[in-house]
């Protein structure tokens, strides 16, 4: 009404409010018939509501806290608990765990769900894991990798057991899954130890020791560096995690006196997720090792190393799209919804220098050549 004041045709006031010309006249008209009165809604059919705005409100209100916050002895609400307990507090005269449902179904709010998470508490979370992700990126230090570097991805998966059915598994049918006897023998347990070459998406080496240790992970370091495309290579970038097979300065000095052109990189404490071997790890814990029926270890080794085979032959590497600055905004969103009590702990944490243990995060005095080449 308030362009058509302004003298606007129908045509132009539904360009500008995105509406059709209909929509104009209809209101154009309603308004010249009964003025102010034609702008209200016209009576509905049907029942009118029967729970108001602001029982409403208390619906919502109450399922947007915790019940532990409410002193009710749930872990997480229900509609029927939702219900329930807006009728015993008197904050509705009467209403249904349908109707809860449905009020909730309008914002919406899924309180019956949870996910899980945990709080980067790791010292120098955001500088380690930068430096990872500028590797997935192709870069370290600020400096772009050359043709002669390798990113090699290395980690374990412990515990694998051998367990044979003490009834065969019976295939599918028409009609009929893949049946497998509930009850088992047990056959021992391996590990099984890859090395991803994240470049080329292979796995350049694999190992299934019966359990982990320094041993197994330096025969598996001796495999990769054994290949001229490792051995040959200017930097070898190993990226594991905090595990004790590979912890701390004495690993970097152990892998460094037997091979001088790697450089160990830590992932920082409860971020195996940046490791891309963990992808694999999933692939194998799907296609091969559910719904676990070995006869042996050996029959489970054997089929393990068969399956690096096979995967090998058409191996591509991981699009990995997760990036330095998609983690800067995570940590800032952390930082947000844990404030004041643990604000700035994780996102503004110090980057430490560049000689510390081989996978510190460098600062550049000067335009790094990153930089450079993002601005060009």
């Amino acid at each position: 009404m308030l362009d058509a004041a302004r003298g606007y045709s129908n045509a132009r006031i539904a360009r500008r409010l995105c509406v059709t010309e209909d929509t104009v006249r209809t209101w154009r008209g309603r308004f010249a018939r009964r003025r102010e009165a034609g702008l209200v809604d016209l009576p509905r059919s049907g029942r009118p509501r029967r729970i108001s705005e602001a029982e409403r409100a208390e619906v919502v209100a109450l399922a947007c806290q915790l019940p532990a916050e409410t002193q009710v002895p749930l872990a997480r609400w229900s509609c029927p608990e939702l219900a329930a307990e807006l009728l015993s507090r008197g904050l509705v005269d009467a209403i249904s765990a349908s109707s809860v449902r449905r009020i909730l179904a309008e914002h919406p709010i899924k309180p019956w769900r949870y996910q899980s998470w945990i709080f980067a508490r790791g010292p120098g979370f955001a500088a380690k894991a930068k430096v990872i992700l500028d590797l997935y990126e192709g870069f370290y230090q600020e400096e772009p990798l050359g043709p002669e570097d390798r990113i090699v991805s290395i980690d374990a998966k412990p515990s694998i057991q051998a367990r044979a059915r003490i009834h065969p598994t019976t295939p599918p049918a028409p009609g009929r899954i893949i049946r497998v006897e509930h009850e088992y023998e047990r056959h021992g347990a391996l590990a099984l130890l890859p090395a991803l070459d994240v470049q080329t998406g292979r796995i350049a080496a694999v190992l299934t020791p019966p359990t982990t240790g320094i041993a197994p992970f330096m025969e598996l370091m001796g495999q990769v560096m054994a290949q001229d495309r490792y051995r040959t290579a200017k930097r070898v970038f190993v990226i594991v995690d905090n595990g004790s097979d590979h912890r701390g300065q004495a690993s970097i000095n152990r892998l460094r006196a037997a091979h001088p052109n790697r450089i160990l990189i830590h992932t920082p404490t409860h971020a195996s997720w940046l490791n891309q071997v963990e992808i694999f790890f999933s692939l194998v814990q799907r296609k091969v090792v559910s719904p676990c029926d070995f006869a042996s270890l050996d029959v489970l080794a054997d089929t393990l190393t068969a399956f690096v085979d096979r995967y090998n032959v058409t191996a591509t590497p991981f699009k990995w799209k997760y990036t330095a600055a998609d983690l800067e905004r995570h940590l800032a969103r952390l930082d947000d919804d844990t404030a004041p009590a643990v604000a700035g702990s994780v996102a503004r944490l110090p980057v430490p220098p560049p000689d510390t243990n081989d996978h510190g995060s460098r600062v550049e005095s000067e335009p790094s050549a990153r930089a450079l080449a993002q601005a060009a």
